[in-house]
């Protein structure tokens, strides 16, 4: 699978409609069979030669072209279609549709269970062999031989997806609930049509992985950032439904006043030191102590809360200087603030 990718709407950072947007789905795992753009597109070819003069079906033999143009249609229409099981893989389902392949992420299956071991997964999937699913079309690529499909968007009933496409607006907030997350983002269900919110939109702070503060499961208020009714791509935001607060940073805080703060972390150059969130500031390593020392290391740790003065603001360019080793008071007596 490509490394996924970034692109920019306006001056919002969100997946890009090809790649990342497939990482994400496929994050619980892979195709075995489809690891490149060219190995997909050979399967494909290798299904419709297998099956060139059959009659076609949903889940049977059949022409690979009348069987994009069918899954075009589906796809198009916002319909549901009935398929078969035929096997899967740690991410999912593979179920067949004519001469193609499709799959179902473990994230779109409905009651699927997700706190279980591997062994437990792989059984569950396994039973799932010969059954069929009443699916709808997620994402339809032919250029690069993959259909994704989901048991729980057909459960929105046929023509939802365009309903909530044409319905929704940059600006609006909206309330979903988190389907999946994964290293870059979560993806919310809003009612047949999912959206994401990138990794950078979940909080004005920092945050490691968005599973610090998302699961699957969970209902949220979402703020929309951009709609793409072409792809039906939605880009969606948490953080922006709170002030963001280097906006105001320069009235609430002045240089040489005295805070406190939590070390995020600790670099050669210095030490990162929370003072709210979303709002961190920069103890250079000049700044840490008196004398000389092999490591800020040495003088903080990742967690410590610490009493540090401010040195310099500035908003606009999201940036706060501060100071320990002239935190205390007689510093501030005997010293003007830079």
């Amino acid at each position: 699978m490509e490394t996924g990718t970034a692109t920019y709407w306006g001056n919002d950072l969100v997946a890009s409609a090809d790649d990342a947007w497939w990482q994400a789905v496929m994050e619980q795992g892979e195709y075995a069979s489809y690891r490149s753009r060219s190995e997909r597109r050979n399967e494909s070819a290798r299904y419709a030669s297998e099956r060139a003069g059959s009659s076609g079906s949903a889940d049977g033999g059949g022409d690979a072209s009348l069987d994009w143009a069918t899954a075009r249609q589906v796809y198009e229409s916002d319909q549901t279609v009935e398929l078969a099981v035929v096997g899967f893989n740690r991410g999912g389902l593979l179920v067949g549709w004519g001469a193609l392949r499709g799959f179902v992420p473990a994230s779109h299956i409905v009651a699927f269970p997700s706190q279980v071991s591997e062994e437990e997964r792989k059984a569950a999937f396994a039973r799932r062999i010969g059954g069929r699913m009443t699916l709808k079309v997620i994402e339809f690529d032919p250029a690069n031989g993959r259909i994704v499909l989901s048991e729980r968007a057909a459960q929105a009933g046929p023509g939802r997806r365009t309903q909530v496409l044409e319905k929704l607006q940059p600006g609006d907030i909206t309330r979903g609930v988190v389907t999946n997350v994964c290293d870059f983002g979560a993806f919310v269900d809003l009612g047949g049509v999912e959206g994401l919110i990138h990794v950078s939109e979940v909080s004005w702070g920092r945050v490691a992985h968005t599973g610090d503060a998302l699961e699957p499961g969970q209902e949220v208020d979402v703020y929309v950032i951009n709609v793409d009714r072409a792809h039906a791509r939605i880009a969606l935001s948490l953080k922006r439904l709170q002030p963001d607060p280097w906006a105001t940073v320069e009235h609430r805080y002045t240089v040489g006043q005295v805070v406190e703060g939590k070390i995020t972390h600790v670099v050669p150059f210095g030490a990162f030191a929370c003072l709210e969130e979303g709002l961190e500031g920069l103890i250079h390593v000049s700044e840490l102590a008196e004398g000389s020392f092999m490591h800020p290391r040495n003088i903080v740790q990742e967690g410590e809360v610490v009493r540090a003065r401010i040195m310099s603001i500035d908003g606009e360019g999201r940036r706060i200087g501060l100071s320990l080793r002239r935190a205390d008071n007689r510093w501030a007596e005997n010293t003007t603030p830079m």
